[in-house]
């Protein structure tokens, strides 16, 4: 032990009783900032967990902005094919090749009809 500094041979040595009365004294005002402590950061997390419940409550119900506009405000329109695999696509198709198959006999065989034909109704007896 007679190598030791002087700040060694401090740190080694025992507490004394009157360290021990300083220490005791003071344990009440230290439990009671560590409380003190506790009840805060428990009353922050409070705080913090209404203010995100509430913006979320707000976002919620706040009207959203529409994110795919186009440069004059209108949104594009997509079409998708329909849920049934593509059926009423297709006979939509079908659709129009008839009509307009039947649009081409039409031109190609004109049919002269009276314009006033079908418009009126003879009431005679």
């Amino acid at each position: 032990m007679r190598n030791l500094t002087k700040r060694q041979r401090r740190d080694l040595m025992a507490i004394q009783p009157i360290d021990l009365q300083t220490l005791f004294t003071q344990m009440d005002k230290v439990a009671k900032t560590q409380v003190a402590q506790r009840e805060e950061y428990a009353m922050h997390q409070s705080i913090q967990g209404t203010q995100i419940q509430r913006k979320t409550e707000e976002h919620i119900q706040s009207v959203n902005e529409t994110q795919n506009t186009g440069d004059d405000g209108t949104e594009k329109i997509k079409d998708r094919p329909s849920s049934r695999g593509g059926k009423e696509s297709d006979e939509g198709k079908k659709k129009d090749t008839k009509e307009e198959t039947a649009e081409q006999e039409q031109a190609q065989n004109p049919v002269i009809s009276d314009p006033r034909l079908g418009k009126n109704i003879d009431i005679s007896l």
